[in-house]
C-alpha cells in the first residue's frame, strides 16, 4: 500500500479534526491555528489536512458546519420542550448570544463571514444554510406563541429577520469585546425588546 493511501487510512475522523481545530481556536484564536499546529495536534501533516480541506477557509468553514450542527442539535431540544413560548424564546436567545469576548464560535463565525466576500456561491450557500437554520426555528417558535395567544399578532417571518439583525448587532459588539455592554446588560437588552414586541 502507498504511504498516502495508508496515511488516510489511519487518518482521526472528520470530526476529530474538527473539535480540535475549534478547540484550538478557543485557546489560541484564529491567530493560533495554523495546518501545522493543528496536523501535530492531530498527527497528521498539514499536506494531509490540505488534502481533506483544501485550504484555510474551507477548513473554517467545516469547522464551523460542525459547531453549528452541535449548536443545531442543542436548540432542537430546546425549543421542543414543553414550556411556554416566551420561555423557550428566552432559551433561544441565551444560546445564540456569545458567552463573552472571543467566544469561539462567534469568533469563527466573525471569520467566515470576513472571509466570505471572497467566496463562491457553494460556500455562500452553505452559510445561507446555517443562517436559514436559526431563522425557521424562531420563526416557527413566534408563529406558535402567537397562535396560542402567547404572543400578539405579528408576522413571525419578519419578526424574525429583524430579531435575528438585533441579535446580531448585540453579539458582534459582545464578541470582539466592546466595552459597551456585557452579556447580562445585552440579554436584559433583547428581553425588553421582545417583551414590548410580542406582548398580547
Amino acid at each position: 500500500m502507498a504511504d498516502g493511501a495508508r496515511a488516510r487510512r489511519n487518518a482521526p475522523p472528520r470530526e476529530e479534526v474538527l473539535a480540535t481545530a475549534m478547540a484550538m481556536i478557543a485557546e489560541r484564536g484564529l491567530d493560533g491555528l495554523t495546518m501545522a499546529g493543528l496536523g501535530r495536534e492531530v498527527g497528521m501533516s498539514s499536506g494531509h489536512l490540505l488534502y481533506y480541506f483544501r485550504t484555510k477557509d474551507e477548513l473554517l468553514l467545516q469547522t464551523l458546519e460542525w459547531s453549528e450542527a452541535n449548536l443545531g442539535a442543542g436548540r432542537s431540544a430546546l425549543l421542543s420542550r414543553r414550556a411556554p413560548a416566551a420561555e423557550r424564546l428566552r432559551a433561544y436567545v441565551d444560546l445564540y448570544v456569545p458567552d463573552g469576548p472571543r467566544d469561539p464560535h462567534w469568533t469563527l463565525w466573525l471569520e467566515v463571514w470576513n472571509r466570505s466576500q471572497e467566496a463562491g456561491p457553494a460556500e455562500r450557500d452553505r452559510q445561507a444554510a446555517i443562517e436559514g437554520a436559526w431563522h425557521r426555528d424562531l420563526a416557527a417558535l413566534v408563529a406558535e406563541g402567537v397562535s396560542r395567544g402567547e404572543f400578539r399578532a405579528v408576522d413571525a417571518d419578519r419578526f424574525a429577520t429583524r430579531t435575528r439583525a438585533l441579535l446580531d448587532g448585540f453579539s458582534i459588539q459582545l464578541a470582539v469585546g466592546l466595552p459597551l455592554l456585557d452579556r447580562a446588560g445585552i440579554l436584559a437588552h433583547v428581553q425588553e425588546f421582545l417583551e414590548d414586541a410580542l406582548r398580547p
